[in-house]
């Protein structure tokens, strides 16, 4: 009976675990969706969306890293966003945002 009860257990923490997992991925590629639509558009436009930036760096190449940071449920999100020289987003990334 140990057995049974111990091999169904296993079967339900798997599943569990993989249910998290979908809804992960699924964030993720929302989240990706969302910021892959500010490629190729102004600062001011991503400005209007985010606002303020919380850091500007500058890049080797001359570009400026604008990063966003929020928490959600005590979990810190990181956007990063590439501005070239015409004030263009040219690259992203994001880090624990779903």
């Amino acid at each position: 009976m140990k057995k049974i009860l111990n091999i169904f257990i296993f079967f339900i923490f798997l599943t569990s675990c993989q249910t998290i997992g979908n809804k992960v991925d699924k964030a993720t590629k929302k989240e990706e969706e969302r910021l892959g639509k500010f490629l190729s558009k102004t600062e001011s436009e991503l400005k209007i969306e985010f606002g303020k930036p919380d850091l500007v760096e500058i890049a080797d190449n001359q570009s400026r890293i604008l990063t966003y940071f929020d928490t959600k449920f005590k979990i810190k999100c990181e956007r990063r966003f590439e501005i070239d020289k015409t004030n263009k987003v040219i690259g992203f990334s994001s880090k624990n945002c779903f």
